[in-house]
């Protein structure tokens, strides 16, 4: 799948997570959400990310990242909670019909996350993260998909309705994404908002409303410090955005509703 050393027989240093700047996760460091992702396709292993010798894997499951799943260091850490150590694909894809919508709940990990949203002839660069049976359970239960109440469903997202094209020209059938079921925030004007990076966003909601101001700080520090010692004031904080009347769909339900997610 990938060639792991340099010509002297050792692991090539310049592939360690620290060396190329995308060690650190936003499970641990929230205001850096959506974390730092690579400049281009690779293998996750272990601590490195490797090249890739093929773009396409048909023995794994493709799911598009548009948050923090597209950060090497946050799926590292994700699966060093669970003992897995397989290596995982990341490729770079133009994207296009889909754009990256913040989504309508507070996590408990001290951020509000990313979703995507249909953004018809929307072209973005993501990752497509290619995950065996046992990475892709890890992440499903990461987003709440196995639970009722869950924050994501995991949609099939098919071509034409979105296409994936990779580096080598190779377009996909389709890709698996997270599709929030709380729905998205809107901006003002009712259409979904894009996800600006953390301490952006977190600065303009708090301005933007006092009664998350009373709940979470008047700083995305003390949002985030807040955030995560309190899973109950996250709920408070999901409710709150509904309240505010803040939420709309992503306008990808359609795909939840048809695998019954």
């Amino acid at each position: 799948m990938e060639n792991p050393s340099s010509g002297s027989g050792q692991p090539s240093l310049d592939h360690t997570l620290e060396t190329l700047g995308l060690a650190e996760a936003p499970r641990d460091h929230p205001l850096l959400y959506p974390g730092v992702w690579p400049s281009d396709s690779g293998l996750l292993d272990g601590g490195r990310l490797l090249p890739l010798d093929r773009l396409v894997h048909d023995d794994r499951v493709p799911v598009l990242a548009v948050g923090s799943n597209a950060s090497p260091g946050q799926l590292r850490h994700k699966m060093d909670e669970f003992g897995i150590d397989s290596p995982i694909p990341m490729v770079k894809a133009q994207v296009t019909g889909i754009e990256v919508g913040v989504s309508a709940h507070v996590s408990r990990m001290g951020y509000v996350s990313a979703s995507p949203v249909d953004a018809p002839g929307r072209v973005r660069e993501l990752f497509v993260t290619w995950l065996d049976a046992r990475q892709l359970a890890v992440i499903d239960a990461s987003e709440g998909v196995p639970l009722a109440n869950g924050n994501y469903g995991r949609a099939w997202l098919p071509a034409p309705d979105v296409r994936i094209e990779l580096a080598d020209g190779t377009t996909l059938p389709g890709a698996f994404a997270y599709v929030n079921r709380h729905g998205v925030l809107h901006g003002g004007t009712g259409a979904p908002r894009t996800h600006p990076g953390q301490r952006a966003l977190l600065t303009e909601l708090l301005l933007g409303s006092a009664r998350l101001r009373e709940l979470f700080g008047v700083t995305p520090e003390e949002f985030c410090t807040r955030a995560r010692a309190d899973w109950l004031l996250c709920e408070q904080g999901t409710r709150l955005f509904a309240e505010e009347k803040l939420v709309t769909a992503s306008g990808l339900e359609r795909y939840l509703r048809v695998q019954g997610a």
